[in-house]
């Protein structure tokens, strides 16, 4: 009997006045824990959404608690969940298209993927999830950089010859194209790589550099910051069928919520890039910028590489990238 609650929205009777209200409970599921940025910005909708009092809560499972990370979208499009914050290039395998949402180069800094977010690029990322009965929230963009165990990696030339861990394989494919070799992982594991000379370099996200201390291998550190290289989108996603069965109240309050939480969202990924930075100083690792001749170098071997692969993939590929590429 209790089998909906399990993977829909619960709904509970409550009695106000001399009528009958539907309460409804939204579950929302993420693989973070309730420290990381991306949980904050699901409690802060979640908060926002219950002071509105407009008979709509959110019960929030982190930490993987509920899903697999990698298997939120289908639950998510099936209406078996009702929000997830998710990588959308988690998905590439379903949509092919989403990839773009990781894609060396295709964002500058946050500031430009503030502006993607509102282009006409995101606009068919939208009509695609559409198809799938997801809808967007939250716009979400967060940076990442690199470390080198010797010397630092900033540009392409850096890479050659050099084993390196990458987050995903369109920045394997970028690092190959540059020269390195690439020894898959997860990014829970480039501390003991490093120490163990398995790898002498790696990309991944800001958070993540920190969390993992990876300052204590590293001799070097380029991180995101006026110029980054690695972009991935992670927004707050909902069902839309479940969106579209709210009443007015609700709809309106839970996209008061949802724009609160996205101003909150871009500035604090903006500190963290900037804090993962002033951890590495502080613990007597080289700090060494991207500068805009890196980045373009970067792009050059990234459009020979991972945006050929792509396009090769992707029958409406070249609409899209053509679409993110028009972005300033």
């Amino acid at each position: 009997m209790m089998s909906r609650a399990l993977f829909g929205a619960a709904v509970a009777l409550t009695v106000a006045g001399s009528g009958v209200a539907y309460a409804k409970e939204l579950r929302l599921s993420h693989q973070w824990s309730t420290k990381d940025v991306r949980h904050k910005v699901a409690q802060m909708v979640a908060d926002d959404l219950a002071k509105a009092d407009v008979g709509l809560t959110i019960k929030i499972f982190p930490s993987k608690s509920l899903f697999k990370p990698r298997e939120q979208y289908k639950p998510l499009s099936r209406g078996q969940l009702d929000m997830t914050i998710f990588p959308l290039a988690y998905a590439g395998g379903l949509r092919p298209e989403y990839n773009l949402t990781l894609m060396p180069g295709l964002v500058k800094n946050h500031d430009h993927a503030a502006r993607l977010n509102k282009s006409a690029f995101m606009a068919e990322i939208e009509k695609i999830m559409a198809k799938d009965k997801v809808m967007v929230l939250v716009h979400g963009y967060l940076a990442g950089g690199f470390v080198g165990k010797d010397k630092c990696i900033t540009k392409p030339s850096d890479a050659k010859g050099v084993q390196m861990r990458a987050a995903g394989k369109a920045f394997e494919a970028m690092l190959v194209g540059a020269g390195a070799s690439i020894a898959s992982m997860a990014s829970s594991e480039i501390y003991s790589a490093m120490q163990t000379g398995v790898l002498g370099g790696a990309n991944t996200s800001s958070s993540s550099f920190v969390s993992y201390r990876i300052y204590e291998q590293a001799k070097c550190y380029t991180p995101a910051g006026d110029i980054a290289l690695w972009f991935m989108y992670q927004p707050l996603l909902m069902n839309k069928a479940t969106f579209d069965a709210l009443n007015d109240k609700q709809k309106a309050a839970l996209k008061a919520a949802a724009a609160k939480a996205e101003a909150y969202y871009l500035a604090e990924a903006k500190k963290q890039d900037a804090h993962s930075a002033e951890v590495f100083k502080k613990n007597g690792v080289e700090i060494k910028p991207m500068t805009k001749e890196d980045f373009d170098a970067w792009r050059e071997i990234a459009k020979k590489t991972s945006y050929k692969s792509f396009l090769e993939k992707v029958k409406s590929g070249q609409k899209l990238l053509d679409l993110a590429l028009s972005v300033e």
